[in-house]
């Protein structure tokens, strides 16, 4: 693989981070009735982005945005991951983080990397989920808050190789489009299940291995 020809997206919760933070501060803060929409979600009953606006209204409101972001700081990031995005980029990738989960806590983690990021985010000031990359006319569905397919189909149009790295079921659809996925958790069997060529890690330390040694 020619990595100076190449995109390469990160997915966040559960991928640059070692475990889902928007999980993390919902079981945190006991919320109620998360788990259910989730349920929801992964059965296709719900899009995405009404999934996780729903569970953000359900958070009780006792929790400040200094509590949910002290939370949220709680997971720690995937060890591997700045040394991972240093090669890429010394070997002339580009590199991307794609989240379609509440957003609000990508920033601090990512900003010593300097990274793109296309995310949602939440409006505390009317605590209010804001989606600037959702794409509601999307092909492939149209309910996500971040339509990750749309962003790496824009990498390819330019014709760059694209590379996902993903876990969880808002990664189905970057998956699917593609030219190479790397997938652990539930994003590995569901792309098990479809008949979705993936190379499998439990961190991100095997991508480095697989991914920096192929290039």
């Amino acid at each position: 693989m020619d990595l100076s020809n190449t995109a390469v997206f990160f997915d966040f919760d559960g991928t640059i981070t070692l475990d889902d933070v928007g999980v993390h501060l919902l079981e945190r803060t006991e919320t109620e009735g998360w788990v259910e929409l989730d349920e929801q979600y992964a059965a296709g009953l719900l899009g995405s982005r009404e999934c996780i606006e729903l569970q953000w209204q359900c958070i009780p409101e006792t929790f400040s945005e200094a509590d949910r972001r002290a939370i949220a700081a709680e997971v720690p990031v995937d060890p591997a991951f700045g040394s991972l995005v240093d090669r890429l980029r010394d070997a002339g990738a580009e590199v991307t983080v794609v989240s379609d989960g509440w957003g609000f806590y990508i920033p601090d983690v990512i900003a010593p990397l300097d990274l793109p990021v296309f995310t949602n985010t939440i409006d505390f000031d009317t605590n209010a989920l804001v989606s600037p990359f959702q794409d509601p006319i999307c092909a492939t569905c149209g309910v996500c808050g971040t339509c990750k397919p749309a962003i790496v189909r824009e990498a390819a149009r330019r014709g760059r190789s694209t590379v996902f790295i993903g876990d969880g079921t808002s990664d189905r659809h970057a998956a699917r489009v593609a030219d190479v996925v790397f997938a652990k958790g539930a994003l590995a069997r569901w792309c098990a299940d479809e008949g979705i060529s993936h190379t499998p890690f439990d961190t991100l330390a095997d991508v480095t291995a697989v991914l920096i040694v192929r290039a």
